[in-house]
């Protein structure tokens, strides 16, 4: 065992302690208490000088523990996981489920979570696997007890619309959804849903542990989201790990849900496209999820339904959160619905109004934040292009969009891509 300063300052400490201990104890065991009663003038005089030693030896243990105190206060401390606030229930368990089909690449996905958990009982790992493909099922199998293993049972195909016979993998994908949610929610409350192809930052369990209550108390909240949809690296505040926020816009990649919100979607859960169907206002129905400022996810899964669609243009770059940060012992209130509200509102309207001219050239005064305005799809995409984030909207929500605004960094500065002061509701028709 490698001993450093600190450890030897306690050792030494607590033997002298003990050694303290002992000697008060055998001085008073050694003069029983009928020799008291019936001893000489001297024998009395003898037993007060123990006495009184034996008082000025609790008296040092006394001022020993208080050494004890300052020495445990001062020693060096290394680095190890933070645990849970008070706040949060000792016995919550929170599965993660993993949805996997034929990437045997699950292999990276996994080992992260399992490196990365803090506890095995909290946070089980279930992987539900489609599609039937034996050398995936053959990497998971090989994790043992340490991954709980089922398999969609259904992998017939679908009999879909002739023209979306191209689009059959989504269908199976919402298919796989329905199921294996279904079979989660039967036992637990509360799920994290990774794909296979997510890489997971060292606080991904941290962050969902401290989030977990706000989910739960909070019914403007439907979701926790470890992903950015605009993190990429140079779009994001490097300073800004522990920032927080609320976002209109459904991320997804790795995600929280309740079982109440489960029992209200599943009934009506879509064929195919379900991410995009969460995305509508029906389902929405003006709720928010919370996000990060840096994400706590990775996707590496070029390869899929989607035919690698923003791969290499914008989700290769995502940055992926590396310090680790104790969301459980920080205050999170500033996320309730009013009070984050009231003061993103007044900050985002507060700052200056700028030209994309102004931003792109470098010549803003100050160190911001500062405010691009537009007033249409147009010149909201405009704006997006040219500061190279994603431009695309979902029933008129822009991607981490929340009243319509849109943070990101840029150049060191934070930037504001928001509509008009007065603005009132998306416009579905802006997709």
């Amino acid at each position: 065992m490698r001993c450093t300063r600190g450890s030897v300052m306690v050792c030494c400490a607590l033997l002298f302690i003990t050694w303290n201990a002992l000697l008060v104890l055998l001085l008073r065991v050694k003069i029983p208490e009928q020799d008291v009663n019936q001893g000489s003038p001297e024998d009395e005089d003898a037993l007060g000088h123990v006495m009184r030693v034996a008082e000025m030896l609790e008296a040092e243990l006394e001022l020993q523990n208080k050494i004890l105190a300052q020495i445990r206060s001062m020693r060096p401390r290394g680095k190890k996981k933070a645990s849970l606030a008070p706040s949060t229930p000792l016995d919550f368990v929170v599965p993660v489920l993993v949805m996997a089909c034929n990437r045997v690449t699950v292999r990276r996905c996994l080992d992260k979570l399992l490196l990365h958990r803090p506890s095995a009982e909290r946070f089980p790992v279930i992987v539900s696997q489609d599609c039937g493909h034996a050398d995936t099922a053959e990497v998971i199998r090989s994790y043992g007890s340490d991954v709980t293993y089922m398999a969609q049972p259904d992998l017939a195909d679908i009999n879909v619309p002739p023209a979306h016979k191209k689009f059959q993998g989504y269908y199976k994908i919402a298919r796989h959804y329905r199921w294996a949610l279904k079979q989660v929610f039967s036992k637990y409350s509360a799920v994290i849903v990774v794909e296979d192809d997510l890489e997971v930052a060292p606080d991904f369990f941290e962050y969902f542990s401290a989030t977990l209550p706000l989910l739960r108390s909070d019914p403007s909240l439907w979701c926790v989201s470890a992903w950015n949809d605009n993190g990429r690296d140079g779009s994001v505040d490097p300073a800004g790990s522990a920032l927080l926020y609320r976002t209109d816009f459904f991320p997804g990649l790795g995600w929280m849900l309740l079982r109440e919100l489960w029992e209200e979607l599943e009934p009506r859960w879509p064929a195919a496209f379900w991410d995009d169907w969460m995305r509508q206002p029906e389902q929405r129905r003006d709720r928010q999820c919370l996000r990060p400022e840096i994400s706590r996810t990775l996707t590496f899964g070029r390869q899929g339904v989607s035919l690698g669609q923003f791969f290499d243009k914008y989700l290769r770059y995502i940055k992926l959160n590396s310090d680790f940060v104790p969301f459980t012992r920080l205050d999170l209130t500033y996320l309730k619905r009013d009070v984050y509200e009231k003061s993103f509102t007044e900050q985002v309207y507060a700052a200056p109004v700028v030209t994309l001219e102004d931003v792109q050239r470098g010549s803003l005064q100050g160190g911001g934040p500062f405010r691009l305005q537009y007033s249409s799809m147009a010149s909201f995409q405009l704006l997006a292009k040219n500061l190279g984030i994603m431009d695309d909207l979902k029933s008129g929500v822009p991607r981490t969009g929340y009243k319509g605004v849109v943070p990101l960094f840029f150049r060191g500065r934070r930037i504001y891509i928001a509509p008009p002061p007065g603005w009132t509701h998306y416009d579905p028709t802006w997709n």
